[in-house]
């Protein structure tokens, strides 16, 4: 009995340990919103000529568009393509999370605000 308890745990804890993998692949939603925002405010700093805020919202462009403009790391429709070209692979990954999943096909898009 305790045996079998033993090896259900362990199963339960791979089971955790490989959903927390999947996500951590996959970016943080919550960060990219931040980090999306984040690129434009310093953007505008450094240039006030510069977008004060994002020009594009996550629901002008599809989940496959989104993930699309990530692959091929086309940003230049975004402008301060300076400031894209610093951003970590993590970043671009918790950005492009955001941006998918308040596409125009989504459960839930959403604008910027």
């Amino acid at each position: 009995m305790i045996k079998k308890n033993r090896t259900i745990l362990l199963i339960v804890i791979a089971l955790v340990g490989l959903a927390f993998t999947v996500h951590a692949e996959e970016g943080d939603k919550r960060k990219g919103k931040y980090a999306y925002r984040n690129l434009y405010k310093t953007c505008h700093e450094a240039d006030p000529n510069a977008p004060e805020s994002p020009p594009i919202n996550p629901d002008s462009k599809t989940q496959a568009q989104w993930e699309k403009v990530f692959e091929t790391k086309d940003f230049a429709q975004f402008e301060c393509v300076d400031s894209w070209a610093k951003l970590s692979d993590e970043e671009l990954k918790n950005i492009c999370a955001y941006l998918v999943s308040g596409a125009a096909d989504s459960p839930t898009p959403a604008k910027c605000k």
